[in-house]
């Protein structure tokens, strides 16, 4: 059933930050005023670190499509969350990646279901090269809420075109419906939900489950014969309600992870396809189907061409909640002197300098094959000492292992201490650099690190924030 020349799902995959906080450290801030929290006070849920944006995290979910990415024609990014409002967004994470700079780029939101009216859209139309639809988010609902609950952070991706397909579309169904469960006005910080009885009632049972049964029965589909149901919602028990109301199997009702990571967004529906896709077997049919302002259902049927990539790996328990409102900005922190400096970045230089921020880029020596960061026009070699020899290289891929490190409790950082140390990179080059996502007693010298596109420095007079690679220890997949 190998399919090399069919159109459909190329690769998917996922990534989750590493900090999980405990939903029962949320739950003790605020049983003074709010008790009724207790009932989601179970599990955890994913946080991004200070420096991880929907813009970071959609580009380590996209870097992990891995191959699929030759010859992308098209990248598109999905959230409710973007940092820019004017600037195109998905174009930060092309960049970061070195895409070609004719691939056709553009954020898309206001949805929850924004992923999968574009994936839809992308399986729908082959001959235009491979397609990525990217969807992160990171949102800061409002302390107290039951979003704060069970929301979580996280981004997932997915690659569409012609090769070597995981899953081809079966057939898909689209609805639009002005139906108001929950909205934010532009502008403003967080959303406003209405009752999830009526929620439950009249939009899923009858807008989501008649649009399901119209696409299953257009395509001459039972709901028995689905093997794996996937519907991102964060009402309880609908997942399984649904599929008794529409014939399918309790056995076939994929977990949506909210215990452990928390409801994604528009990217919960590419994160939980990418989970059932590895372990669905060859001719399985998954049903998709996504729900906000309407409903989005796609039926996929899976092929015997392995995925591409790994599951994310384990997280970091965190229990230290206003540790979560600092990174998050809804607390103000005394943080001294030290934090009080002007961030303003010159976009002129930041232009000139393009590759090598954006793509970590630096140069190899054509003449002895010495990498160097950044790049010059002599070869650091002393044996050597080329002029303009250097070609660009990109580090952001190459293995490396730390050769030094520091943390320093003086220097400002909104995660203290800052670590900072000189990584040396295995083919050459050694580059002083930030580290990130790490614990205070966890570096040490020959450690294996890997490269991830981060935060560097935040201009709150501006509302400006630049970006660069930092390193970070490589630990396992789950």
């Amino acid at each position: 059933m190998t399919l090399q020349n069919e159109h459909g799902l190329l690769a998917t995959s996922r990534y989750v930050p590493r900090l999980r906080l405990e939903r029962s450290e949320i739950f003790a801030q605020h049983r003074w005023m709010a008790p009724g929290l207790k009932n989601l006070a179970k599990g955890q849920r994913a946080i991004a670190n200070w420096d991880e944006d929907s813009v970071t995290m959609a580009v380590e979910a996209t870097r992990n499509l891995h191959t699929a990415l030759d010859g992308l024609s098209a990248l598109t990014l999905a959230s409710t969350s973007l940092p820019f409002a004017e600037r195109i967004n998905a174009g930060i994470v092309a960049a970061a990646l070195k895409l070609p700079t004719t691939a056709v780029v553009r954020d898309v939101g206001s949805s929850a279901r924004a992923a999968s009216t574009e994936l839809i859209a992308a399986l729908r139309q082959p001959g235009l090269g491979i397609q990525v639809v990217a969807a992160a988010e990171r949102r800061s609902p409002k302390p107290a809420s039951t979003h704060e609950m069970i929301q979580g952070d996280g981004a997932a991706a997915a690659a569409v075109g012609v090769g070597a397909v995981i899953a081809t579309l079966v057939g898909a169904h689209s609805e639009y419906a002005d139906f108001v469960d929950h909205f934010r006005q532009t502008g403003q910080a967080h959303d406003y939900g209405w009752e999830e009885r009526w929620t439950r009632e009249e939009g899923y049972m009858k807008i989501m489950a008649g649009a399901v049964t119209n696409c299953l029965k257009t395509q001459h589909i039972t709901g028995a014969q689905i093997d794996h149901f996937v519907m991102p919602a964060v009402l309880p028990k609908i997942n399984e309600v649904m599929a008794k109301r529409l014939g399918i199997a309790p056995t076939a009702v994929a977990p949506t992870h909210g215990d452990s990571v928390g409801d994604l967004g528009p990217a919960q529906a590419l994160a939980m396809l990418d989970s059932v896709l590895r372990q669905a077997k060859p001719g399985a049919l998954i049903l998709l189907t996504t729900f906000g302002n309407g409903c989005d259902v796609l039926i996929l049927r899976r092929t015997d061409v392995p995925c591409p990539g790994q599951e994310p790996p384990a997280g970091k328990t965190e229990t230290q909640y206003l540790k979560y409102l600092s990174f998050t900005g809804q607390i103000e922190l005394e943080w001294g002197m030290r934090a009080e400096m002007d961030n303003k970045t010159a976009l002129t230089a930041a232009w000139r300098d393009h590759g090598r921020i954006a793509h970590f880029e630096g140069g190899k020596c054509q003449r002895c094959g010495t990498v160097q960061f950044p790049s010059g026009r002599l070869c650091v070699n002393p044996a050597c000492n080329a002029q303009d020899s250097q070609n660009p290289v990109s580090l952001i891929d190459a293995p490396a292992h730390v050769l030094s490190h520091t943390s320093d409790f003086l220097g400002y950082t909104p995660h203290p201490p800052f670590q900072f140390g000189h990584i040396d990179f295995d083919a050459g080059g050694r580059v002083l650099m930030e580290f990130t996502d790490t614990d205070q007693d966890e570096l040490r010298s020959g450690l294996p690190v890997r490269m991830v596109y981060r935060i560097k420095e935040y201009d709150a007079k501006r509302g400006f924030r630049r970006y660069f690679w930092k390193a970070t220890p490589v630990r396992a997949s789950n």
